[in-house]
């Protein structure tokens, strides 16, 4: 049994269907990059599991508890690290993290322990006694990890948790995810970069229109994402008879062309490159660049949605 088993959920805001029957497992001790354009249902996905957006149809089950039937239950398993900062700026660093351990049931000496370990954790140690209003947007996200983990849940959900930070904060909190993982908890990633999902993933999940579009792990998308690379060509003039003569070719799958530039997608660019020089020779085109584009997630996020990850 997976740890976090999404069957057939359907999550509706009026007429707009915002979650369509999504069928999603996330097996115990892997990180999985969820990934999505903008209103892909990622966040209402999120929501759902946490048991703070009800469920429509459906049902959402975590450690084999049901969301709708045990919500207490499983949201003591959780750890939410949410896109929008959760914190209280007027109260030290130390007592914003004391506020959650106590929602939790934390008392005593184990309070002051987990409070003590998780700035820790984030290194914040030296600051938990500073105000979080002074502190700059990063050691904010860090204090919001701190928040969340305090209690060492079983499940970390982490909802873009680097948007806005310095380079140094963003690799402290990837760092935090590894360590998250190695000390036995499940991860939840989000992120609009595509790099962050692929330093920290086992496994990665593309959501589009609320439907489950593509799922594996990043080696088993990346042999999806390589049945279709890509030449991207400036060329002049660019003529029907050239792009007719390109889309003939029987190893182009397909052709786009705007303006002086031309997109070729095909199962294998080296092997045909030789043959676009000829046709592009033959048409008298005069090329300007050439690029050979390999295959990754982005390519293959690109080729599901129709939409790069920051759009």
């Amino acid at each position: 049994m997976s740890f976090v088993e999404i069957k057939d959920v359907v999550k509706r805001y009026g007429s707009r269907i915002s979650v369509d029957h999504l069928n999603l497992n996330i097996e115990e001790g892997e990180v999985l990059g969820l990934l999505g354009p903008n209103g892909a249902g990622k966040s209402t996905t999120i929501g759902m599991i946490c048991g703070l957006i009800g469920i429509d149809s459906g049902g959402i089950r975590v450690g084999g508890l049901s969301v709708k039937e045990s919500p207490m239950e499983v949201k003591r398993m959780l750890g939410l690290v949410p896109q929008d900062l959760a914190l209280y700026e007027k109260l030290p660093a130390e007592e914003n993290v004391m506020f959650f351990a106590r929602l939790h049931g934390l008392r005593g000496s184990l309070l002051k322990q987990s409070v003590k370990e998780a700035l820790e954790f984030v290194g914040l140690e030296d600051k938990a006694r500073e105000l979080p209003a002074t502190f700059s947007g990063g050691m904010k996200r860090r204090l919001n990890i701190a928040c969340a983990i305090m209690h060492r849940p079983k499940l970390v959900i982490m909802d873009e948790p680097t948007v806005g930070i310095d380079p140094q904060s963003r690799n402290h909190i990837l760092e935090a995810v590894r360590e998250l993982n190695r000390a036995g908890s499940t991860v939840i990633y989000t992120s609009h970069y595509m790099e962050e999902v692929e330093a920290v993933s086992s496994r990665v999940a593309i959501i589009d229109r609320g439907h489950l579009i593509a799922s594996g792990t990043q080696s088993e998308l990346r042999e999806r994402a390589a049945q279709q690379e890509r030449i991207l060509l400036q060329v002049t003039p660019v003529t029907e008879e050239l792009l007719k003569e390109l889309k003939e070719h029987p190893r182009i799958e397909a052709v786009e062309a705007d303006g002086d530039r031309i997109t070729l997608y095909l199962s294998s660019a080296q092997r045909s490159l030789q043959d676009v020089l000829f046709i592009c020779a033959r048409h008298e085109a005069l090329i300007g660049s050439l690029e050979c584009e390999a295959p990754n997630l982005e390519s293959l996020f690109l080729n599901l949605t129709g939409r790069t990850l920051r759009d």
